[in-house]
């Protein structure tokens, strides 16, 4: 999903570095740093990033700067707050670029879109389910992690599609057929691992998931 960054504006460019800049101010301000005061707690995020560095090496590449993998986004927002999994993304992304030699230039766009999109969308629904929907496991699990996630990947996969065509980077028919067309086969794995994982997380270290409190999903239900 990496951005062909080249074929915006120099106008459009500064924009973009200024959303980004602004983004993770607000994601280092925002961000539950006393969480982390716990090796534990640092040691389970890091490993977290760790693993989706690994899962975005697996990918498939449809044309340059159309390639689909999984995210971890949903992961990390439902575990750690938006806040964390903006940066988490971001350090994913630095990490591909020093690990490529490339990819400096989309850093900002593609933390935005792969980054801050799909994990305030996360935590967007998180807030909706736990203030409109009865406090409920299952409910937890299907919404939050599993039908959420399904939905963080795909505005990540609409909005890189939408602006690649903006942007002129390719026809509206090329990135349809070779690219937007294919989002079911990524929201269905990124949904069910994520609430795969969400799920074994609550069962043995809940207190790792700083979105579920046992008090109110499960005690007394």
């Amino acid at each position: 999903m990496n951005i062909l960054i080249h074929h915006f504006s120099t106008a459009s460019q500064i924009v973009i570095w200024f959303l980004f800049a602004a983004t993770v101010m607000v994601a280092v301000w925002r961000a539950p740093w006393h969480h982390l005061k716990e090796a534990e707690s640092l040691h389970i995020l890091l490993g977290i990033i760790v693993g989706i560095m690994v899962i975005w090496a697996l990918k498939a590449g449809l044309a340059a700067g159309l390639s689909i993998h999984l995210l971890g986004t949903t992961l990390l927002t439902l575990m750690f707050g938006w806040a964390f999994a903006i940066l988490g993304i971001l350090v994913v992304l630095v990490a591909h670029a020093i690990q490529s030699g490339s990819g400096w230039a989309a850093l900002p766009m593609n933390t935005l879109m792969l980054g801050a999109l799909p994990a305030l969308l996360s935590y967007l629904i998180f807030r909706g389910v736990d203030r409109f929907l009865p406090n409920n496991f299952f409910v937890y699990i299907f919404l939050n992690a599993f039908f959420g996630a399904g939905l963080a990947v795909a505005s990540a996969v609409f909005a890189t599609s939408i602006v690649h065509i903006v942007s002129g980077a390719y026809p509206a028919s090329l990135v349809w057929y070779s690219y937007t067309r294919y989002v079911p086969l990524v929201m269905f794995p990124e949904g069910f691992i994520t609430g795969m994982l969400m799920t074994l997380f609550i069962a043995y270290r809940p207190e790792w998931v700083s979105t579920f409190d046992d008090d109110r999903y499960i005690i007394g239900k």
